[in-house]
């Protein structure tokens, strides 16, 4: 683990994951969370704080033990039980059909092995089962993408394997999971090589 990602980064991300462009975005795609709840990469905990007041407890993962010193206090002084694990989303320790809701945010990006994951995604969930989703990603404009694959390789390595270029809805769909609805927009106060979002949620069919 170099020294960039152990001291510098986990700053850099929770500063990044604490934008006000995120609020609403956030607030929007955790509104239908329900029932027994599963979020995959918690990261900084940035989602605590936008999950409807019906929620009290979800599960949550996340493989980067130095973000813990952002996540840790903001379990504690949640409202909501947070049973955390250490865990990559590629191999979930839990039974197929174990969650009514999975929960990703400014995840996708990252993950490594993506489609391994979103297969996983649909394993745990319910028939019925909903993933709700805010995922930055491949623009459909040309000019754009042009840029997300030059800066791609930059973005990796200064963003902990941040990828700006991957196509959200392609990865979600070919995983078996159905989308539906969805919404894209550009962040506002964002370069749009990082701002292309893609907002929504799919169902286990």
């Amino acid at each position: 683990m170099s020294l960039y990602h152990h001291y510098v980064f986990p700053h850099l991300l929770d500063f990044a994951m604490r934008s006000k462009v995120y609020r609403e975005p956030r607030r929007r795609t955790l509104a239908g969370a329900s029932g027994r709840i599963l979020e995959i990469g918690f990261g900084t905990g940035m989602n605590l704080k936008y999950y409807p007041p019906a929620v009290r407890r979800i599960e949550a993962i996340d493989p980067d033990v130095d973000l813990d010193r952002f996540s840790a206090p903001r379990i504690a002084s949640a409202a909501i039980e947070v049973d955390f694990h250490h865990l990559d989303a590629e191999h979930l320790p839990f039974g197929a059909a174990s969650f009514d809701t999975v929960v990703c945010t400014l995840t996708l990006c990252s993950i490594p092995d993506v489609a391994h994951a979103l297969r996983e995604v649909r394993r745990v969930l319910r028939v019925g089962g909903q993933f709700l989703f805010l995922e930055h990603g491949l623009s459909p404009d040309p000019p754009v993408a042009r840029w997300q694959h030059r800066l791609n390789p930059l973005q990796r390595r200064i963003a902990g394997g941040c990828n700006l270029n991957r196509p959200t809805i392609r990865l979600v769909t070919a995983s078996g999971l159905v989308p539906g609805p969805v919404r894209n927009y550009y962040l506002e106060h964002v370069p749009r090589v990082a701002g292309y979002m893609t907002e929504g949620v799919a169902r286990r069919a």
